[in-house]
């Protein structure tokens, strides 16, 4: 009776498909430590507004990225701050473009580091190039953005300290109708608001590559 013959691997081959395997079911692990001042909820919560907040994310094409889970400790109002946020990002008349230029020049004027890392990928997403992108902070000397634009950037800058001239309000009404205009300073008004919250409570930019819904330009 013949015996079974044995398949003898290189140990080099044994040890590249035992990595492949356990890299195909890791599951990837976070940073450990805090991630704010406050403790962050759990992914699994079972409140329900936080568990619908997370959902949503998830369905969106998203992450549970760090701000929500130190929101999630409000659940009620972390639920409507996220409905406000998905509103301005994918249901307003202004184009998605010019939402997303306004909420990174609003970013940058109060040192919202945390949101200027979770939204330079929509920019990106939106068309616009890494140059342009890196000109937002200095707008005013670049040639790279349309008339346009630079309304809006002009208006950013006076709105998000709360008063704007009315020469720079007469250069915005050549570009936007009502409802544009008071999208865009909702916009600004709420990122305002998210930049003072990550910083006060001092919430780390995720270091894993978690984002928010980036959604379709």
């Amino acid at each position: 009776m013949n015996k079974p013959t044995r398949l003898s691997l290189p140990v080099s081959a044994l040890v590249t498909i035992t990595a492949a395997l356990v890299a195909a079911f890791a599951i990837p692990v976070r940073a450990e430590g805090p991630v704010a001042r406050v403790p962050a909820v759990q992914e699994n919560s079972t409140d329900p507004d936080v568990k619908a907040m997370f959902d949503n994310a998830r369905n969106r094409g998203g992450q549970v990225i760090n701000l929500s889970l130190i929101r999630g400790n409000a659940p009620k109002l972390a639920r409507a701050a996220s409905a406000v946020a998905y509103a301005i990002r994918f249901e307003t008349k202004t184009p998605r473009p010019l939402v997303e230029l306004a909420i990174l020049r609003t970013a940058q004027l109060w040192e919202g580091d945390y949101e200027i890392n979770q939204h330079r990928p929509m920019m990106r997403a939106c068309g616009y190039t890494p140059q342009q992108i890196d000109a937002v902070g200095n707008w005013r000397a670049s040639t790279l953005f349309s008339d346009r634009q630079r309304a809006l950037l002009a208006y950013v800058d006076q709105a998000a300290r709360g008063d704007v001239d009315d020469g720079t309000f007469a250069a915005l009404e050549k570009f936007f109708d009502t409802q544009e205009i008071v999208e865009i300073t909702i916009t600004v008004d709420t990122y305002v608001g998210t930049a003072l919250f990550t910083r006060a409570l001092r919430i780390k930019i995720e270091d894993d590559g978690r984002l928010t819904a980036i959604g379709k330009c």
